[in-house]
């Protein structure tokens, strides 16, 4: 089981990657191009401060604390687009959109 306070970074860029984006970036700060489109991923072990701008952001955590986060960013209203995946030990994730619940991905 991972550790609750090691953020999921090797997760995120591995998801990022799988889905054809170009990860760039060391730590818990990623930057994911594809196209025209440069998502800025937040690898976070338990939510406890959200980024004040951004365009397209995706936080990447733990399944167990996704649905916080989302409550999180729902209060705090930030102004940039978001999403969440939610990733557990065996390489499983689900996606957390703002107004849509998990999407569980085979």
């Amino acid at each position: 089981m991972g550790a609750a306070s090691t953020p999921p970074t090797e997760q995120a860029r591995s998801i990022f990657t799988e889905l054809g984006y170009t990860v760039s970036g060391n730590g818990t700060e990623l930057r994911a191009e594809r196209k025209w489109r440069v998502v800025r991923v937040t690898a976070v072990a338990e939510p406890e401060e959200t980024p004040d701008s951004g365009d397209l952001r995706c936080f990447v955590t733990w399944k167990r604390h996704a649905e916080a986060l989302r409550e999180r960013l729902l209060d705090e209203k930030p102004d940039y687009d978001w999403a969440i995946i939610g990733v557990d030990d065996t390489g499983d994730y689900e996606v957390i959109h703002p107004t849509v619940g998990p999407t569980p991905i085979p």
